[in-house]
């Protein structure tokens, strides 16, 4: 079974930055459409070749990126508002794989 684990949230000011990283077993990360959400929804997407999209409420803060080398999932995430403030997690898109945990992240001041 496919295991995801975020790692990389915490609490931050607002129009602070953070990192969240996924780390994805079994080396099949490669092939699949990967994403960001926030609870079940999803804020970032990018393709096996590294075409990405956002929804309009992250775009031009976050960026998604991939280490296919590394089976690896990334979000930059800058300009960071209270309303950022949620559980993220990474998954397949369309989602395929059981959740990880997830990762906490806290926008205050």
């Amino acid at each position: 079974q496919v295991q995801l684990v975020e790692s990389g949230g915490g609490l931050v000011q607002p129009g602070g930055s953070l990192t969240l990283s996924c780390q994805v077993s079994h080396n099949i990360f490669r092939d699949y459409m990967m994403g960001w959400y926030r609870e079940r929804e999803l804020v970032a997407s990018i393709s096996a070749l590294g075409t990405a999209n956002y929804v309009d409420s992250v775009k031009c803060r976050f960026t998604i990126s991939r280490d296919n080398a590394h089976d690896t999932l990334y979000l930059q995430m800058n300009s960071l508002k209270p309303d950022d403030t949620v559980v993220y997690y990474c998954n397949t898109r369309p989602v395929i794989w059981s959740w990880g945990k997830g990762t906490q992240v806290t926008v205050s001041s």
